[in-house]
C-alpha cells in the first residue's frame, strides 16, 4: 500500500488534467470503438470463444488494446521532460552559444526549444502533439513511436475481423436480380445462429468501425515512417527543419560554409539507440549529448543564432489590407485557404486592417511570422 501510495503523488494526478482535450478524447474514442467492435464481431459473430482459434484472436485483440494504450499514456503522462528552472551550463563562457528563455528563466539546452502549450522549454523537443496534449521529446521519444507502430497494426487486425464478419453474414443473405441487389438480413449465417443476430444497426457501426480503422492505418502510419526516418538520423522535426534553414542560409548568401548536422553518429543503429533502450530510459539526461568529432558541440545552437540574426534580415514586411478574425480556418478567405490550414496549434491573431507583419517565412496560401506592435513582436499564423 505504501509502494502504491508513493507511485501516486499530487504531480501525478494534477497530469490527469491532459485528458481534458479534444486530442486525446478523439484518440481514445478511437481506440475503444475499434477495438471493442473488433471483440463483439469476433465473438458474436465470425469466430466464436469456444474455438482455439478464436481464444487466440480474442487474447491478441486484447494484447494489441493493452500495448496501444500503455505507450500511449506513457507518452502522455511521462511527458518529454523539460529543462530546469533557472538552469545555466557548468562553463559560463558556454552560456554564448545558448539562447535564453524569458519564460523560464533559463538557458535553452542543446536540442530544447519553448513550447507555448506546455509553457517550458522541452528536452530534445520533437513536437507538440495534440493527440497526446503534450510534448513529443527527449522522455517519451520511444513510447510515442511505439504507440505510431502499434496502433496500425492492431487496427489492421481489427479491419481483418470487420471485413471477415461482414463477409461471412453477408455471404448467404445477398441475392441478385436483373438491376438489383437485396440484403435478406433474417438470414442466418452461423448454425447454431449467434445469440445475438447481425443485423443492420450490427451491420452499420461494423462498417464504421472499419473506416475508423483504415483511416487509422493510413494516418498514423504515414507518421510512423516519418519519425522513424528522422530517428535513423538522429534528428527531430524541428531540427531537420532548422537544417533546411541552414542549408537555404548558405545558397541565399552563397557562402562557401557546409553545414554538418553534428548529432548523427554515423550509423543508423547508433542513432536508433539514442531513442530505443532495452531499459525504456533514454541515455543521458537530455542536457548534454554526443556529437560528431568534426562538430562543434554547440554547432547547432550556433545556426539557430545566426539564423535568428538572419531571420531579422530577409523577413518581408507586409501591411494588412483585409480584416482577418484569427479564426483556425477561415471559411471567408476561400476553399484553397480553408482546405490548406497548417495542422499546427500554433495561434493565428486578430489582423486589422493597416497593421503590418514581419514574415518569415510561408506556405502557398499561409504566412508564418510576426505582428509588428510597438516596436514588439508576436508570431503568429497568418493568412
Amino acid at each position: 500500500m505504501g509502494a502504491f501510495c508513493s507511485i501516486i503523488k499530487f504531480e501525478n494526478l494534477q497530469e490527469l488534467k491532459r485528458l481534458c482535450h479534444w486530442g486525446p478524447f478523439i484518440a481514445l474514442g478511437v481506440i475503444a470503438i475499434c477495438s471493442t467492435m473488433a471483440m463483439i464481431d469476433s465473438v458474436l459473430w465470425y469466430w466464436p470463444l469456444h474455438t482455439t482459434g478464436g481464444s487466440v484472436n480474442f487474447i491478441m485483440l486484447i494484447n494489441w488494446t493493452v500495448m496501444i494504450l500503455y505507450n500511449y499514456f506513457n507518452a502522455m503522462f511521462i511527458g518529454p521532460g523539460f529543462v530546469p528552472l533557472g538552469w545555466k551550463p557548468e562553463n559560463s563562457q558556454d552560456s554564448m552559444y545558448l539562447q535564453y528563455c524569458k519564460v523560464c528563466q533559463a538557458y535553452k539546452a542543446p536540442r530544447s526549444h519553448h513550447c507555448r502549450k506546455c509553457n517550458r522549454c522541452v528536452l530534445k523537443m520533437d513536437h507538440h502533439c495534440p493527440w497526446i496534449n503534450n510534448c513529443c521529446g527527449f522522455q517519451n521519444h520511444a513510447s510515442f513511436t511505439l504507440f505510431l507502430l502499434l496502433a496500425p497494426l492492431g487496427c489492421v487486425h481489427a479491419a481483418f475481423i470487420f471485413v471477415m464478419t461482414m463477409y461471412t453474414q453477408l455471404y448467404n443473405r445477398l441475392s441478385f436480380g436483373w438491376n438489383t441487389v437485396k440484403i435478406d438480413m433474417s438470414v442466418a449465417r452461423r448454425d447454431p445462429p449467434p445469440i445475438i443476430p447481425f443485423g443492420l444497426a450490427a451491420f452499420a457501426a461494423t462498417l464504421f468501425a472499419l473506416g475508423l480503422a483504415l483511416g487509422t492505418t493510413i494516418a498514423v502510419g504515414m507518421l510512423f515512417f516519418i519519425q522513424m526516418k528522422i530517428i535513423l538520423r538522429n534528428k527531430t522535426s524541428i531540427e531537420s527543419w532548422i537544417e533546411e534553414k541552414a542549408k537555404d542560409r548558405i545558397q541565399y548568401y552563397q557562402l562557401d560554409d557546409v553545414f554538418v548536422f553534428p548529432y548523427d553518429m554515423g550509423s543508423r543503429w547508433k542513432n536508433f539507440k539514442q531513442v530505443f533502450t532495452w531499459s525504456g530510459v533514454p541515455e543521458g539526461d537530455g542536457l548534454a549529448w554526443p556529437v560528431r568529432e568534426d562538430c562543434h558541440p554547440y554547432t547547432l545552437t550556433i545556426e539557430q543564432l545566426k539564423q535568428k540574426a538572419d531571420k531579422r534580415v530577409r523577413s518581408v514586411r507586409y501591411r494588412v489590407i483585409e480584416d482577418y478574425s484569427g479564426a483556425c480556418c477561415p471559411l471567408n478567405k476561400g476553399i484553397k485557404t480553408f482546405f490548406t490550414s497548417p495542422c499546427t496549434e500554433e495561434p493565428r491573431i486578430r489582423l486589422q486592417r493597416g497593421e503590418f507583419i514581419l514574415a518569415t517565412r510561408g506556405l502557398r496560401y499561409w504566412l508564418y511570422g510576426d505582428k509588428i506592435l510597438d516596436d514588439s513582436f508576436v508570431e503568429v499564423v497568418l493568412v
